[in-house]
């Protein structure tokens, strides 16, 4: 075995290279004859989603501490906004104007990523949700640095395939949605969050309300684009209401560049 112990029992892959090499009867060709963990109809059952659960929460956490990640950079941002070489094919102008973020997203990552190589390459990995626009310059930055980055995708109706500048041995694909999102934050030493929609609105809400509840450890929380999330939400008007804190509101911060983000991750203290 892996980890040196004495193997007292079958190995699960011989015993499916052995039950594949079965003779060929009426018994064996029933779906009742087959192992249960090598048996993907009976994997899919809706009596088996307690089980699937915990395999998503299990497979990338036994391959991202076998790969000796320690801490995550959590980049979450628009799959929509173009990097600015293709702004002017972008759906809106607004959208063209925000394609200044996926630079600014893969500057950050590209300094993350080498200082991150300085001190041997597993803390502040880059982990995005690795499909395109801001995701893609996350991981495209990192790339550029000669460092490895995190992918976490997840099947959707509509094509959702890693982008091209994701780790291979570090991209996972998931059917739970609350699953990938715990993974993105199980790790996380910052969480820095770029204009998008409502997946990024999902993702910044569940993030500070598990800071703001105390369960999650506070972290640096920085906001790209002051004047694009000020537009979007009402952040004072929350505070005024009541409906949350003024201590709330500094739980996050705002920060326009990658170095900006860069000094407020370093200055950063949980009292801040």
């Amino acid at each position: 075995m892996a980890d040196g112990r004495v193997r007292r029992f079958p190995d699960a892959h011989q015993d499916v290279e052995t039950a594949d090499s079965t003779p060929d009867t009426a018994q064996t060709r029933s779906p009742a004859y087959r192992l249960a963990y090598d048996d993907p109809e009976f994997l899919c059952r809706d009596e088996l989603r307690p089980v699937r659960l915990q395999l998503e929460l299990l497979k990338p956490e036994l391959l991202l501490s076998e790969y000796g990640i320690t801490s995550t950079i959590v980049l979450f941002g628009g799959a929509r906004i173009p990097e600015a070489a293709r702004k002017d094919s972008a759906r809106t102008e607004t959208l063209a104007e925000l394609s200044r973020y996926y630079e600014e997203a893969r500057r950050f990552a590209r300094l993350v990523t080498e200082r991150s190589l300085t001190s041997g390459g597993h803390d502040d990995i880059i982990v995005t949700g690795g499909g395109p626009g801001v995701m893609e310059a996350g991981n495209r930055g990192a790339a550029e640095a000669g460092g490895v980055s995190i992918g976490l995708n997840i099947v959707l109706p509509h094509e959702q395939a890693p982008n091209d500048y994701v780790t291979p041995d570090l991209c996972f694909n998931f059917h739970y949605f609350g699953i990938r999102k715990m993974h993105f934050l199980l790790r996380a030493r910052a969480v820095c969050i770029f204009p998008g929609g409502f997946g990024t609105l999902d993702e910044l809400f569940e993030a500070l309300t598990l800071i703001q509840t105390n369960r999650m450890e506070p972290v640096p929380f920085l906001l790209f684009g002051e004047e694009f999330w000020r537009r979007i939400i009402n952040w004072d008007a929350l505070a005024e209401a009541g409906t949350i804190s003024a201590s709330d509101l500094r739980l996050f911060r705002f920060v326009e560049t990658a170095e900006e983000a860069v000094t407020a991750i370093d200055a950063w203290r949980p009292d801040n």
